[in-house]
């Protein structure tokens, strides 16, 4: 859906106002896990910026770009519809690195061949390594991660071979002249135990930049900037009490003071206690903190409904309309802070990339917001750059370090139709599951446990149960846009087991989910 907001200019425009940093463009051809290499570019403390690759020429030229990275994409670039930018791209005169498809993408068209390949490579792949800045302090016989069905059989003029594996003759190269590179590996993974510092080799050595990209700096040039753009108007935050609302709010708070007014939706279905927490934190914070208790209405909204995506619209739309409410009542109000960031416009589409799930800060909204404007000072940072602007604003740990919690909240943990009765066993469920892997040290970036729909036979003393299966989730991850499993002692699988069952009504069989995203999401709806 989209917006009908009047905007006083539009939210690019304001973006933009506050990044005056140097800038890498990340050109996107669709592949699924492109915005990896955005978060190692950031880790360099270099900004990029993530684009469509069919991007306009002149607005890439506006934006300066140190320099700029193809993407990796699931097409073959001979076919007729797959992407492929404008060859003006290389008259800019600016440093260029091809990861993937990226490299197939430059070579295509610049004149060289791209066919299919005799023998596909997938997986860790041993590599030799030649005499390029990209490879500088590494050893040449090194490893990779290879996911691609074509290879490169001609080079286009002026391109020299820089590394190769037993498979893949030209598994990089090189236009040194022009600053262009391309590797066919994907240097972002951790599979690649060099990557990074290639990534790093590119930014620095080639494209020649300085690394101005700092949480520290970030939180204060921003809280400036809001200041001046919002002046003496009043300010609506969408505060859920989650990391990404609570540091914007924190943000807002120190650049207008009690401006602010901060709403927090209590819609019930929040984790055991949560909602008393927040009210705790923010309570006490100089700002004007709102509560609003609207579990009846979220519910009554809810019932029936069993579809992942028409839950997360349902919700998001009674969000707006609590907040349009909540207005009514505090005055005029010109702003609408919410807390979305990077990775929720990743994962609502990009360009031609695929749509993995809506969230309810980005695409998921009504068609009429009752606002002037909506603010998102977060939206172009990752998750740990958020908790970085937290820390750097003055929250305390445990909240800057608090559990990622969905919008949407228990709803797209319990499987199927939401009722009263099914929260309350989730809640009392993941409490518990939650309570042990902090008390035993369990090394975690996100856990938590879901209530299935599915019910199945049991015994519990001399009596047959058939009650609810929960399944548990424990992931690690450095960005949230991959995560493996995590490896939860026997032991205390054990302990929760067996707490759960005894503990919580109506649970009879516990799961343990141990798919690693991808293929799988983090969450389950």
């Amino acid at each position: 859906m989209k917006f009908v907001i009047q905007y006083t200019h539009s939210m690019k425009d304001y973006r933009e106002e506050l990044m005056n940093n140097e800038t890498v463009i990340v050109l996107d051809f669709g592949g699924q896990y492109n915005q990896l290499i955005a978060r190692r570019v950031r880790e360099c403390n270099v900004y990029c910026e993530v684009l469509p690759y069919k991007y306009p020429i002149e607005k890439i030229k506006a934006k300066n770009p140190k320099g700029i990275i193809f993407t990796g994409g699931p097409n073959s670039v001979y076919e007729k519809t797959s992407p492929l930018c404008t060859t003006e791209i290389f008259e800019l005169g600016v440093p260029i690195l091809g990861i993937c498809y990226g490299i197939q993408a430059i070579t295509y068209l610049l004149g060289g061949k791209v066919a299919p390949a005799g023998k596909r490579e997938y997986g860790k792949t041993s590599i030799q390594l030649g005499e390029s800045v990209l490879f500088e302090g590494m050893d040449k016989e090194n490893q990779c991660w290879m996911s691609h069905t074509d290879q490169i059989f001609e080079l286009p003029e002026g391109f020299e071979i820089t590394a190769s594996t037993q498979t893949c003759k030209v598994a990089a190269f090189m236009n040194e002249e022009k600053k262009i590179y391309g590797v066919q590996f994907h240097p972002e993974v951790e599979h690649t135990p060099d990557g990074t510092q290639m990534l790093h080799n590119f930014l620095y050595k080639v494209c020649g930049c300085k690394g101005d990209w700092e949480m520290a700096s970030f939180a204060q040039e921003t809280i400036q900037k809001l200041k001046t753009k919002i002046g003496e108007k009043k300010v609506l935050c969408a505060l859920s009490g989650g990391v990404d609302s609570s540091v914007a709010a924190a943000l807002l708070s120190k650049a207008v003071g009690n401006q602010l007014t901060c709403i927090f939706v209590d819609h019930g279905l929040l984790r055991k206690d949560e909602g008393d927490q927040v009210e705790k934190i923010f309570g006490q914070m100089p700002l004007n903190f709102v509560r609003v208790n609207c579990k009846d209405r979220f519910l009554t909204k809810l019932s029936g409904v069993t579809e992942p995506e028409a839950k997360r619209k349902i919700i998001g739309e009674e969000f707006i309309r609590v907040f349009e409410a909540e207005a009514k009542k505090i005055g005029a109000v010109d702003y609408l802070v919410q807390g979305t960031i990077y990775p929720d416009v990743i994962e609502s589409g990009l360009g031609d990339s695929a749509v993995i799930k809506s969230h309810h800060n980005v695409g998921a909204l009504p068609d009429y917001v009752d606002f002037k404007e909506i603010v998102e000072p977060l939206r172009d940072l990752f998750k740990d750059e958020v908790r970085k602007v937290g820390r750097e604003v003055g929250l305390p740990d445990y909240l800057v370090n608090r559990q990622p919690f969905p919008g949407p909240g228990l709803a797209i943990r319990v499987i199927g139709d939401i009722t009263e009765e099914k929260l309350d066993i989730l809640r009392e469920a993941d409490a518990i599951f939650r309570e042990e892997l902090e008390k035993n040290h369990v090394e975690a970036h996100q856990y938590f446990a879901v209530l299935t729909g599915m019910r199945s036979v049991g015994v519990m003393g001399d009596g047959r149960t058939y009650d609810y299966t929960l399944a548990l989730r424990a992931v690690t991850t450095s960005d949230f846009m991959t995560a493996d499993w995590c490896r939860i002692p026997y032991d205390v699988l054990d302990r929760i087991s067996v707490r759960i069952v005894n503990e919580v009504k109506h649970i009879n069989r516990l799961v343990y989910d141990i798919t690693s995203k991808p293929p799988a999401t983090i969450e389950w709806e």
